[in-house]
């Protein structure tokens, strides 16, 4: 019996729950798309006493996930922009319930979650069930290292907002280090190797290049960033960008070749050491700080959920009306969910624009669930792709239902469209008021901190 079973096992033998006669919706994640449709439902529903909504999170804290490059690049306080979910929960009508996971019992329809452990190992909550009347599923995606030997004890992913940090301390570290030795720099010492040239991939390499060079202009100037700090982003396809179009990949691949970002394309990495990454055309690249954002899976615990169906890259398979294909009293929405639009050739992709678009849709069809309606199918638009390359450039495409054409952008108006993705985010979370307020209080704030992270 694995430590799975053995969880469920327990919990069965002490169910929790709320005995109350109201509808139970449960939302399992509280990234974009969890935490925005549990902010409205629960003022819809919650606040009214119409219904009980809980969301579920191992985590305390929120972070928009496409800022993780940010915060791991040190361009960005996590500080100012993490949202606490028991005080979300409190004004705005959902119970916040922190935990992990582990399994589901459809027949009982209940949730199992994991007991939670504080730094000095004492127990914070036991293990716990609870019981649901609609299910939604929503704990994102987790990196791909599609067993690559080396990834796990040397590379960094960036899934979390614990990992970007990881990062961020490793690399400043690695900048004191350098500084404080008497020897000069080796090779590799300071370069930096990202596996995997999407979005988080780009993105970060453009924040490095110019938080590295903040970084060393705080008196570490022993380090000659033009010749000490290199940075590799590595992408096993032929082009940088390759699920976007071609002209965005060639923008961003001469910005970055501008910034001298060394691209290394059409060759895939086949182990990942102590010193470097090696890749299959029999070339290494020295490098002691390595990211791994290449491929995306579903969590291991999304293949242990009483039999739901799952994709071949473990997401959870859903039907236009996003409810799984085995339970229709379970949903599945975000990057876990596994949805190929009809007369498409690929899966919806794991966008926040997706993630938002979703909890909009099942706000309003979870609503129709309880009075007994027949659920309306998910219609998927796509917006358009953005890119950001910090103070550098941003470029994109905006789609055709905008503008009546696809139109490429880029400068001042596509970094303006790309921070306004954030901005919808935090209206959804928190109204205009308080968004106004905030974005005034990090402006003033950013006039008397370091434009980079230095702990």
């Amino acid at each position: 019996m694995d430590e799975t079973t053995t969880t469920v096992a327990t919990a069965q033998v002490m169910p929790v729950g709320d005995d109350s006669k109201l509808p139970h919706i449960i939302i399992v994640g509280g990234g974009a798309g969890g935490l925005e449709l549990a902010t409205r439902l629960g003022d819809k529903l919650g606040r009214r006493n119409k219904a009980k909504i809980s969301l579920i999170e191992r985590s305390r804290t929120h972070v928009w996930k496409p800022l993780l490059h940010e915060i791991a690049a040190g361009s960005m306080d996590v500080a100012h922009h993490e949202v606490e979910y028991q005080a979300q929960g409190y004004w705005h009508g959902f119970q916040f319930r922190y935990g992990e996971m582990t399994g589901i019992d459809r027949k009982k329809q209940l949730v199992f979650l994991a007991a939670t452990y504080d730094d000095e190992g004492r127990q914070i909550t036991p293990i716990r069930s609870f019981r649901y009347d609609t299910l939604v599923i929503a704990i994102g995606c987790v990196g791909n290292d599609f067993g690559t030997p080396g990834v796990r004890e040397h590379a960094i992913m960036l899934d979390t907002p614990e990992q970007a940090e990881r990062f961020n301390r490793r690399l400043i570290n690695a900048c004191v280090r350098a500084y404080a030795q008497p020897e000069p720099v080796r090779p590799g010492q300071l370069h930096v190797a990202i596996i995997g040239a999407g979005a988080t991939g780009t993105e970060l390499a453009a924040e490095l290049h110019q938080t590295t060079r903040g970084v060393v202009a705080f008196g570490l100037d022993k380090i000659d960033p033009e010749k000490d700090i290199k940075i590799t982003l590595v992408e096993a396809a032929g082009r940088i960008l390759p699920a976007l179009p071609e002209r965005i990949s060639n923008a961003v691949a001469d910005a970055l070749r501008g910034l001298k970002v060394d691209i290394r394309t059409g060759s895939p990495v086949t182990a990942v050491t102590a010193e470097g990454v090696k890749l299959s055309d029999g070339s290494f690249i020295p490098s002691e700080l390595v990211v791994w954002a290449a491929g995306v899976k579903g969590p291991e615990v999304l293949a242990k959920l009483d039999g739901l169906e799952v994709s071949r890259s473990n997401q959870l398979v859903v039907t236009d009306t996003l409810q799984t294909t085995r339970d229709p009293n379970i949903f599945a929405m975000g990057d876990c969910a596994y949805l190929v639009p009809n007369g498409a050739k690929a899966p919806i992709p794991p966008r926040a624009q997706a993630a938002h678009q979703e909890a909009s849709h099942l706000y309003t069809e979870i609503q129709r669930k309880m009075r007994g309606e027949p659920l309306r199918p998910f219609r998927y638009r796509d917006f358009g792709s953005l890119v950001s390359l910090g103070e550098y450039s941003t470029v994109g495409s905006l789609m055709g239902f905008i503008v009546g054409r696809n139109l490429f952008i880029e400068g001042l108006f596509a970094r303006l469209m790309y921070r306004s993705l954030y901005k919808m985010h935090e209206m959804a979370l928190h109204g205009p008021g308080k968004v106004i307020l905030d974005t005034l209080s990090r402006m003033l704030t950013r006039r008397t901190e370091p434009v980079v992270k230095l702990h």
